[in-house]
């Protein structure tokens, strides 16, 4: 019976490390996510359906949706929609971040060697000088959370990991 826990145990542990995005909320906001979830998913068969979609707007009076709309909700999703495709998608929204592969594609313009690392210098210049402009204190900030090499080199692929899920030092 103990090692069947510690299995269990285990497994849970490790679908927590694959997908961070449980770690985002509050025990009780999960509740209520799954709560609109299982409003939503009107077949009760886990995924979030075209059919599902129209059904609950039909409940909620909007009768005529079409179907671009619907395909465009699901598009989001990037495949089936089940209950932690929904979570990782509210998670997105409310987080106000880019998904991590999105923030690993913006940096690798700027190490087109491929090493995993850019010039804090280079890139204090191009964030000060380039398109929104940042401050000095704006860009002192971010390198403060930044991964920074003895050699004056930003670890970028563990500074994408720090902005999509946090920094572990600073929830402990």
């Amino acid at each position: 019976m103990a090692s069947k826990k510690a299995s269990n145990k285990r497994q849970r542990g490790g679908q927590k490390s694959c997908s961070n995005v449980f770690s985002m909320f509050e025990q009780s906001q999960i509740q209520e996510f799954k709560e609109a979830f299982g409003c939503i998913d009107q077949d009760r068969d886990g995924v979030i359906k075209k059919q599902d979609l129209r059904e609950t707007y039909g409940q909620l009076g909007k009768l005529n949706v079409n179907d671009e709309e619907l395909d465009e909700m699901l598009n989001e999703g990037k495949g089936p929609i089940n209950f932690t495709v929904f979570l990782t998608l509210f998670g997105e929204k409310l987080n106000g971040t880019d998904p991590e592969d999105t923030i690993l594609a913006a940096f690798k313009l700027f190490d087109p060697n491929g090493t995993g690392f850019v010039n804090k210098e280079e890139f204090r210049r191009l964030l000060m000088n380039q398109a929104d402009k940042f401050t000095a204190e704006e860009v002192d900030q971010a390198f403060a959370l930044a991964p920074i090499d003895p050699t004056g080199n930003i670890d970028y692929k563990s500074l994408c990991y720090i902005i999509t899920h946090g920094d572990e030092k600073e929830e402990s």
